[in-house]
Parts: structure tokens; sequence; C-alpha cells
């Protein structure tokens, strides 16, 4: 067997981004041919992802992507098993890629994405087979759990990470004036985060949610001994107290509480003589 250089281990690090050990072990078992090395360790990659298929990947990052002209952005969650490879520089550094790449080629979806390829940081590599290369290398299985892109070509995509990339948010606006409107986007991203809404206007409130709720208050007030001629009075006044917690135009403002979302909107739209609307928003928390 020819004699394995530290060099040619290193030079397979660098290339892999696998651990010394495992780059000597590939080499040595390759008769050092750099190309069989490489394959060596994709292979191991792959058996170590069907080894850990079974294993819950419930850590990760939420990794958000924005056009430098702000009319178009992405939104994606990338899980792996633990923590402290969440943390890594090699983790976030491929969450960060798959984001970039969602937003250059506009993919909608998780399926779409994992049918591109990266480019040469990644070997030019399909996203799915880098998946498995990756498992290879942090030695934890990896999925790709949600990914949102989202379009604005009549307003304008602002967001916000929370530190620790465990939460993240997209907010679409419609406006005459993009610009101007930034830095409202940039606030709301922060109200969503914050405030975790789930619609923006109280029309778009599933019927379901409603019935829910109300039937809730009413064996409440029922149980609480309410009178029977008071009871639908009560359920009305505890259904306005939800819309203000989960619509985002009723929420009380984060960076003003004598405020709601609504009345901003209204002041920007004074302010600026412009028109201006949310459109839409996502929220994503780790794990959900």
């Amino acid at each position: 067997m020819s004699q394995i250089s530290a060099k040619d281990v290193k030079d397979l690090r660098d290339t892999t981004g696998v651990g010394m050990m495992d780059c000597k072990k590939a080499l040595e078992e390759t008769g050092g041919d750099m190309q069989k090395a490489i394959e060596y360790l994709r292979k191991k990659g792959a058996a170590l992802a069907a080894k850990r298929a079974e294993k819950e990947a419930r850590e990760g990052m939420v990794a958000i992507r924005l056009a430098d002209d702000r009319k178009s952005g992405v939104i994606l969650e990338l899980n792996c098993e633990t923590d402290f490879v969440a943390r890594g520089d090699v983790f976030t550094g491929f969450a960060n890629a798959l984001a970039s790449l969602a937003l250059q080629s506009g993919a909608v979806s998780p399926e779409a994405l994992l049918d591109l390829s990266l480019g040469e940081d990644f070997g030019g590599e399909k996203v799915e087979d880098a998946m498995t290369t990756m498992t290879g290398k942090l030695g934890e299985k990896l999925e790709l759990k949600r990914l949102v892109f989202c379009e604005a070509p009549d307003g304008v995509v602002e967001s916000y990470v929370h530190p620790g990339s465990q939460l993240g948010t997209l907010v679409q606006l419609v406006t005459d004036k993009p610009e101007e409107s930034r830095e409202l986007a940039k606030d709301l991203a922060m109200q969503v985060a914050a405030s975790a809404p789930i619609v923006v206007d109280r029309s778009e409130v599933p019927a379901g949610y409603i019935e829910k709720e109300m039937e809730i208050y009413r064996q409440q007030a029922l149980g609480q001994g309410k009178p029977e001629q008071f009871v639908d009075k009560i359920v009305t006044g505890r259904l306005e107290k939800y819309y203000q917690e989960v619509v985002l135009i009723e929420q009380v403002f984060i960076k003003d509480s004598n405020a709601k979302v609504a009345d901003v909107l209204i002041d920007f739209r004074k302010k600026h003589q412009a028109q201006v609307d949310v459109k839409g928003f996502v929220r994503y928390q780790l794990g959900e």
C-alpha cells in the first residue's frame, strides 16, 4: 500500500470538509486516489444517512435571504439532530447557501429546491445529494422541513431573524412607495415575531377556529355560573379579545402600547401620502 502523505489528507479534508481520520482512511482504502477517496466518503455519507433515517431532526435553524431590491425573499427551516451541530459554521453555512439558491432560483417548495444544483463550494452537487454529503460530514440526519418564496412586484418584502436563528419572519407590503415603506415593513416583521399573529385581517380567521373559541368561552361562562342571558354577551367580548391577539392589524403595536398596528398603517399613509397594506407574512419558529 502506498504511503499516504499528510498533504493528501489535508487536500481531501479541504475538498470535502470531512475529519482528518476519515480522510486518511478513505485514501488508504482507495490506494491514495483522490477522486475515488471523494466517492468513498460520499458513499459513507449515504450509508450514514440511511442509518440515521429513523432519528429525529428537531434542532436546526431558520434561514432568510432577501433580494437587494427587496422585491423578493425566501425563508426556510433546515433541521439537524443536535443544537451543537445547529450552531456550527458548517451547518449554518449550508443553510444560508440553500436560502441563497432558493432566492436566486425562485424555488417555491423544499421539493423544488432539492432538485437544484449548488455552486462549486459544494462540489456542484444537487441539493438532495449535498444533504447526504452533509450527513456524512456532520454525522447527523438533515431535513429541509419547509420553505416559502415571496415576491412583491407591487411593494416590498422585509424580514426579521431573532438572535439564535430559531425564529424568523417575512412580511410583504403592497405599496406605491416601497423605499419609504421598508422601515415600516421591518417593524412589522418584528411585530410578527414577537406577537405571533395567525392572519392579517379578522376576515381571514378560519370559521372553524372561531366556532371552537366561542364554544370554549361559552362553556367557561356557564361553568362559572353566569346567567344564560349574559353568556352571549360574554362570548362576544372574549371573541373580540381573541381577535386582538391573533389578527395582525388589531394587535397592540410593539413599539407603542397606545397604538394598534392598524393605527400605525393609517399614520404612515397620512405622513407619506402613500398607499400601504399588509399583503401577507410568514413566521417560522424552529420545531413547530
